[in-house]
């Protein structure tokens, strides 16, 4: 039987829930809510579904699941109602910008019973889970240090900014989660330096575009991650890993040497096309554990440890000095 599917909020990023969602086998959509009725209509349209309000999406028989895509303040108390409506819960990260609010909202999932993935869709990119793969086999030993680049190719208007908790929460989480899904263990200490060098207006709103982060855990093990809001050259998404054997690394693409030398083929403008296999892969790993009954993953607990690793960063830039995660999670 297909999961039915409703997804909530039909900007940029439920387009991309919804063609995923559309394009599973065993999954149907049903539904699209958005404050924007033209949007609504618009992606509701294309994929034969139909429009219908949220409280519509709550009380209805013929939904198991939704997938949130709507702006980052609503997250936590849309988790919480269709959880107790009984749905499984997809949302876009992070669930909220208040750690306090997020532990919240995850003890009410938990007194439910509820099922909640969150969406951290690099870990479904297949260079991404190559690594992990190699990791996982042994193939380099034990993980020493792990190298992230993560940059945009543009930055985003001052509108965006004032609403997406700054670069930490935004942009870097991201990468905290990748940092937890190739060191195997948990980091202790977060410090990061951040400036404002591509776009002083980012600068004027209290945020930045520009960091380094290094995190350590309690055995030594380190990441070190690269962020900026531009990359003239496209959208870089690079790992690597550094084990007691040997290195394996995910570069953006393919490269090829022959007789004319090496190329590459160019970068991905941005990340609805980089990820477009891992928002389809994530997907349908929420759509296999709703049918497995388990809990899928990442899960609400991902969500909230990466939000404090940001939170940490954020607060290793203002006082300067490496911040305890414990001050934060204890």
């Amino acid at each position: 039987m297909s999961i039915r599917f409703a997804v909530l909020g039909a900007g940029r990023i439920g387009k991309v829930h919804a063609k995923a969602v559309s394009g599973d086998p065993n999954a149907r959509l049903v539904a699209v809510a958005d404050a924007m009725p033209q949007a609504a209509d618009s992606l509701a349209a294309l994929w034969g579904a139909e429009v219908r309000s949220v409280d519509e999406i709550l009380a209805a028989d013929d939904i198991d699941a939704v997938v949130i895509c709507t702006p980052t303040d609503t997250h936590a108390d849309l988790i919480e109602r269709f959880a107790r409506a009984g749905k499984a819960i997809f949302c876009e990260k992070p669930v909220d910008l208040s750690v306090d609010r997020v532990r919240a909202c995850l003890a009410v999932v938990e007194a439910e019973s509820g099922i909640l993935m969150v969406g951290f869709n690099r870990r479904f990119d297949p260079h991404f889970q190559a690594v992990r793969a190699q990791i996982d086999a042994g193939a380099i030993g034990a993980v020493e240090m792990v190298t992230i680049t993560s940059r945009d190719p543009g930055a985003p208007p001052a509108s965006y900014i004032l609403s997406s908790g700054g670069i930490f929460k935004d942009m870097t989480i991201h990468d905290f989660d990748m940092a937890r899904f190739l060191l195997g263990e948990e980091p202790a200490w977060v410090s990061a330096s951040a400036a404002c060098l591509v776009d002083p207006a980012i600068g004027e709103l209290g945020d930045y575009d520009s960091a380094s982060v290094i995190l350590t855990t309690a055995s030594g093990r380190q990441c070190v991650i690269s962020n900026s809001r531009r990359a003239t050259y496209g959208y870089d998404q690079r790992i690597e890993a550094l084990g007691t054997k040997g290195m394996i690394a995910a570069e953006n693409s393919i490269e090829i040497a022959d007789e004319r030398g090496f190329t590459r083929p160019p970068l991905h403008d941005f990340f609805m096309t980089r990820y477009t296999q891992a928002y389809a892969a994530e997907i349908a790993g929420f759509i296999a554990a709703i049918r497995d009954g388990t809990q899928p993953q990442p899960s609400g607990r991902d969500g909230l440890v990466a939000l404090v690793i940001a939170e940490a960063a954020l607060r290793s830039v203002k006082e300067r000095r490496a911040v305890n995660v414990a001050e934060i999670l204890p």
